[in-house]
């Protein structure tokens, strides 16, 4: 089996550079032509979009905007290019909001990660992810036939059926969420069972040291993908182990919580993803999660931007003495001010009442000239501090709720 899953992966940066100034363009003419960016790319020459830079100049897109659209425009909000009745699935998210899924090859572009996982020909994947209302199974089966593997649709629970059945058949891959093949593993110790499972691919959840570590001891290769039910793969790890590899049919920006700022490199930002999807072209959705890009190339080969993996969430929004404070409130109090590089609310207590610290990266000033824009902006007084530049921690949080409720 090849190394890659195909010569995209090890492009020079010239060549990606080159078959996104084509593609780029066309994705934005595409979203063009589509109700759901009816007003937000109306003036959009799609020439001047080459590049991710240039996206930055665009409106971000939010899934709860999407949301919004398709309860004017039902089901899918006018963001999709095919008819509703085009697409073999049609999913639901929590809200509700719907996702259209594809049934061509590799629709969700899975098999790249599953290849670098070792999976192909002559596996048995096991997909353990759910099969009803959310697309998480059907976006791994789909990865599962675009490398010529088996897929048993187990689906989530029945541990002990999940057990045999991985016996009976064989099952030498597991996909799911990370912990869960755990818990089959012990329930097939416990019932005397040797699984033949020796690659796992997981997401959907945390995958801590320990446990891959458990995995390794018992020859099982665990690595994890970063995928969205909206966008698919974003980015998977590969054997390397170092970061995760952004997948070749998406671009990624590392953005300012509440804005559409791209961040310096290596800092914590919000993840905001274009994808080259031409059934859905989600041109920079946010994912509301955090991560940040990693310097260099990985050791595997794979040329593409790697970022640091799920960081936490980008939707810092609290509620502090009763009003709540949200991350583009914090953007707004740092554009007011050119020396203002970066802002940080703190909520914390003080015995029954909640407090409000407002910490401000800049060169000089004094508090108290910052004091009539916190008030106005965040609607809330609180303490000011500034700080020097570079002194907040690059985590991408722009507000830290520190309270501790006993």
């Amino acid at each position: 089996m090849s190394i890659f899953f195909d010569n995209l992966e090890t492009r020079s940066a010239d060549a990606r550079s080159a078959d996104i100034a084509k593609a780029l363009p066309s994705q934005i003419a595409r979203a063009q032509g589509i109700a759901g960016y009816a007003d937000s790319l109306k003036d959009v020459d799609p020439a001047d979009i080459s590049t991710a830079a240039d996206l930055a100049a665009l409106p971000v897109l939010r899934k709860s905007e999407i949301g919004k659209s398709q309860a004017e425009n039902a089901p899918l909000g006018g963001f999709v290019t095919r008819a509703v009745s085009g697409f073999a699935h049609i999913f639901q998210s929590p809200g509700p909001i719907y996702e259209p899924g594809g049934a061509d090859h590799d629709w969700w572009r899975m098999g790249r990660f599953l290849h670098a996982c070792g999976i192909g020909q002559g596996d048995i994947v096991q997909n353990c992810f759910g099969y009803h209302l959310t697309p998480a199974g059907m976006i791994f089966e789909n990865g599962a036939r675009a490398v010529g593997a088996s897929v048993l649709p187990a689906g989530v629970g029945q541990t002990e059926l999940q057990a045999r059945a991985a016996y009976d058949v064989g099952s030498t891959a597991y996909a799911g969420t990370p912990d869960y093949l755990k818990v089959i593993l012990d329930k097939a110790d416990e019932m005397g069972l040797e699984l033949a499972i020796t690659k796992a691919a997981v997401g959907g959840g945390a995958l801590f040291p320990s446990l891959r570590q458990d995995y390794a001891d018992r020859g099982i290769t665990c690595l994890q993908s970063y995928a969205t039910a909206d966008l698919g793969s974003i980015a998977y790890e590969s054997p390397a182990m170092e970061g995760m590899i952004v997948d070749e049919g998406v671009l990624v920006e590392i953005v300012r919580p509440g804005t559409g700022d791209p961040v310096a490199p290596g800092e914590v930002g919000e993840v905001v993803v274009t994808t080259f999807n031409p059934d859905y072209p989600l041109i920079r959705f946010a994912t509301g999660d955090l991560s940040a890009v990693m310097a260099g190339q990985s050791p595997c080969g794979r040329t593409n931007m790697r970022i640091k993996g799920w960081m936490g969430r980008a939707d810092q929004t609290t509620k502090i003495k009763g009003m709540f404070v949200r991350p583009e409130q914090v953007a707004a109090l740092v554009a007011r001010h050119d020396e203002i590089s970066k802002a940080r609310v703190i909520a914390g207590r003080d015995g029954e009442m909640d407090t409000m610290t407002v910490q401000i990266e800049a060169e000089g000033g004094r508090p108290d000239a910052y004091a009539g824009s916190i008030a106005d902006v965040l609607k809330l007084k609180g303490k000011i501090e500034v700080v020097a530049i570079g002194s907040l921690p690059n985590d991408g949080k722009v507000i830290d709720d520190q309270r501790v409720y006993d």
